[in-house]
């Protein structure tokens, strides 16, 4: 089956054309980084119209790297959410218009999914796994058994691992998106320099809270304003980065125990970051478990994520009809049953 993947939950805009769901014939994202870094954040107006603008571009883009037309799609696979409901809609709207026009089948695609399934693009991983999504809006942990079958064990309780890096970074004065700049200073400065809290660490569940690690930075900010860049602004990042990759691995460990899962996957934007590469190919080499982390290029928010699950529910008859409408929240669990 070939499918076009069309992903508008945020501020990048994307599509994709994949085989099979594994084979990525092509893909083609365009970021607003740019257009949002001189507010500081994103802005879900500003996000909805320059999807407008990208979306059909994009597809088209997607299509002539395929080296293939519209007449060879099979099926279509979009993100319904979670995400920004304007965002959402434009790429949502998109793909209905496509199937509707084409006669071909479409389904609906929950975000935090695609994610899961993104080392597929590169290597099946066998069911069952445990997986650690960290983005700037989502950090969970999820039994995965099957597509569609997810337990979900863990959730940040207030701010995302991801958020939380470029809140930080915006304290201390970098442009954003900071989460790379952190990292990047990170690798220069000393993890053990400061003492920061470990929020949840040892709170006898399986969830997250950041919020507390970010009002420390700040107040640390407040005693100690720092130059960008500086020794002692490196040491501050290597600090934080420290303090999060050590909650994300505890809870981790915590996670592979109780369920016994012998292969974690680890996704998402936050997926990137060199530190918890780093921690969790030496915490699963301890534990004896298999890890997979997709490459760069595809931890990040992009079509082709989608078109894995996408492939299978379209091959098992689970279309969308095209009355279904985005939901900007949505739960993971027992996922099969609001699909339709």
């Amino acid at each position: 089956m070939i499918l076009l993947a069309i992903e508008t939950s945020c501020d990048e805009t994307a599509a994709a054309v994949v085989r099979d769901g594994r084979d990525i014939l092509s893909s083609v994202i365009s970021s607003q980084v740019a257009i949002h870094a001189a507010y500081g954040g994103v802005v879900p107006e500003i996000a909805s119209r320059k999807h407008l603008e990208s979306i059909a571009p994009v597809i088209n883009q997607a299509l002539l790297d395929a080296g293939i037309g519209m007449e060879a799609l099979e099926g279509v696979a979009v993100t319904r959410g979670p995400g920004l409901s304007g965002a959402l809609l434009v790429g949502f709207s998109a793909a209905k218009a496509i199937a509707f026009a084409r006669k071909i089948p479409f389904v609906g695609v929950h975000h935090i999914e695609g994610h899961l399934f993104a080392p597929f693009l590169e290597q099946p991983v066998p069911f069952p796994f445990l997986a650690l999504v960290v983005s700037g809006g989502h950090t969970h942990l999820y039994h995965v058994e099957g597509f569609g079958r997810y337990t979900t064990l863990g959730r940040t309780i207030d701010d995302a691992a991801g958020e939380a890096y470029d809140k930080c970074a915006k304290i201390m004065g970098m442009p954003y998106p900071g989460g790379m700049l952190i990292d990047r200073m990170a690798q220069d400065g000393n993890s053990v320099a400061l003492k920061l809290p470990r929020p949840l660490l040892r709170d006898g569940t399986l969830n997250f809270s950041f919020s507390g690690l970010k009002t420390a930075v700040m107040q640390q900010i407040a005693k100690h304003p720092v130059a960008i860049p500086s020794q002692a602004a490196a040491d501050l990042c290597a600090s934080f980065q420290e303090a999060v990759c050590h909650v994300l691995a505890a809870k981790t460990e915590a996670a592979i125990r109780q369920t016994g899962a012998a292969r974690l996957v680890v996704a998402g934007g936050v997926a990137c970051n060199s530190g918890l590469r780093s921690r969790m190919a030496a915490l699963c080499s301890q534990l004896g478990v298999e890890l997979s982390i997709p490459h760069p290029s595809l931890c990040g928010d992009n079509a082709a994520m989608l078109a894995v699950p996408g492939d299978y529910y379209l091959s098992h008859g689970f279309a969308s009809p095209q009355t279904l409408d985005v939901t900007a929240n949505w739960n993971m669990d027992s996922i099969k049953e609001s699909l339709l």
